[in-house]
Order: C-alpha cells, then sequence, then structure tokens
C-alpha cells in the first residue's frame, strides 16, 4: 500500500480511537488534573541503559515534556516505562515514532515496558507496532537490551 494509502487509513484509524477516548474523557481527565504528566529519568541496573519511567496521560499537551527528556537521554539503550500512561493521543504516537527513528539511526537500541491494552491497541491499530521491542517489565528489558 503506497504512503498517502496509510496514511489515508492511520489519520482514519486515529479518529476512531480519539472518539473512543472521547467516551471515556471523564474518568481521564480526572486522572490527568490530579497527576500531572511526567518524566522521571534513571539508569538502566547495566552500563549504557536509561530509563525513562513516563507518569500520565501522553498527549499532544505533554508530548514536549517527553520529547524534551528524550533530547537529554544519549543512552546506548533506551527503555520507556509506560507502565503509568493511562492512554496516548497521535502526537504521542509521532513522538514515539520520532523516538524510535532516532535510536536507529544512532545504533542505539529502544524498548517500551508496561503497555496496557488501551496503548497497545493505539500501536496495534496504527500500524507503528511492530517497530518498537516491548517487555511486559523494566527488568526484562534491561536484560534483553544489552
Amino acid at each position: 500500500m503506497g504512503g498517502a494509502g496509510r496514511s489515508g487509513i492511520v489519520s482514519s484509524l486515529l479518529a476512531a480511537t480519539d472518539c473512543a477516548e472521547a467516551n471515556d474523557s471523564s474518568r481521564m481527565r480526572t486522572m490527568t488534573m490530579h497527576e500531572p504528566f511526567r518524566v522521571i529519568p534513571s539508569t538502566g541496573s547495566r552500563e549504557g541503559q536509561q530509563v525513562l519511567s513516563l507518569r500520565g496521560a501522553l498527549t499532544s499537551t505533554s508530548s514536549p515534556v517527553f520529547i524534551e527528556a528524550l533530547h537529554k537521554t544519549e543512552a546506548k539503550h533506551l527503555i520507556i516505562d509506560m507502565t503509568a500512561v493511562p492512554s496516548m493521543d497521535s502526537l504521542a504516537i509521532g513522538a514515539l515514532v520520532r523516538a524510535f527513528v532516532n535510536c536507529h539511526q544512532s545504533g542505539r537500541r529502544l524498548g517500551l515496558v508496561g503497555l496496557n491494552h488501551r496503548v497497545h491497541n493505539v500501536l496495534q491499530l496504527t500500524g507503528v507496532a511492530p517497530l518498537f521491542e516491548t517487555f511486559p517489565t523494566v527488568a526484562e528489558a534491561e536484560a534483553a537490551l544489552t
């Protein structure tokens, strides 16, 4: 399928996802008001590893904070812990894809950890899930990304 056709499908899927999330917006709004989005950097258990633990919904509002944290990371192996990310929007998907491209072009590895059902489905529906190595826990990602 050509790039333009795939782009149209991705846009349609994102619109459907946004609509589904709108139906559940009261719960998400409450969560994000009480817990602002944060990125907590830490050193991995092995040399050359960096863990970015994300807290809160990854959205158009919070993506710049995530992107800034990515730019500060130069570790050979980057682990993004998304255990505490309840949802993400299309801009956040773009930020994750940019992180993948950046790591891939510079010979680094990227792993995503703790994707909940909603986040995993968004990545699957948009067709970007195969780009990412995913792991249930940070410890498993640290062991695999050496």
